[in-house]
């Protein structure tokens, strides 16, 4: 992620492109989308790690997609052209975030290695 301070802001605002504007808009799981907020999200976690000062918008960001795509996603007209493991683990993956993000450490023992879904 070369910058990391410009791709939250606008995933979390859902700007054009963004993966939460093609899921809530078109109803489409953009793969590529939801890789570069999740990356981008692991990147700020490790930023924020042990920090006791989170800033707003970005708490807020974290609390918001960690609920509103489960909730989005879980209408059973939804459209999952990928197994549902694949979203099972997406899913788990923004909890995980979210809880690192605002506990200030991940859940996982030491070494632990986040792989791409």
């Amino acid at each position: 992620m070369d910058d990391v301070s410009a791709v939250l802001p606008d995933e979390f605002e859902a700007v054009e492109g963004s993966f939460l504007l093609r899921l809530r808009v078109d109803l489409v799981w953009d793969r590529a989308a939801f890789s570069r907020l999740e990356q981008a999200m692991r990147l700020v976690c490790e930023q924020y790690e042990g920090r006791e000062d989170l800033p707003r918008r970005m708490a807020d960001g974290f609390y918001e997609v960690s609920h509103i795509v489960a909730e989005w996603t879980s209408h059973p007209s939804f459209p999952r052209p990928e197994p549902t493991q694949y979203y099972q683990d997406c899913l788990e993956r923004l909890r995980d975030l979210a809880d690192w993000f605002f506990r200030g450490e991940h859940a996982y023992q030491e070494p632990h290695v986040w792989r791409d879904i």
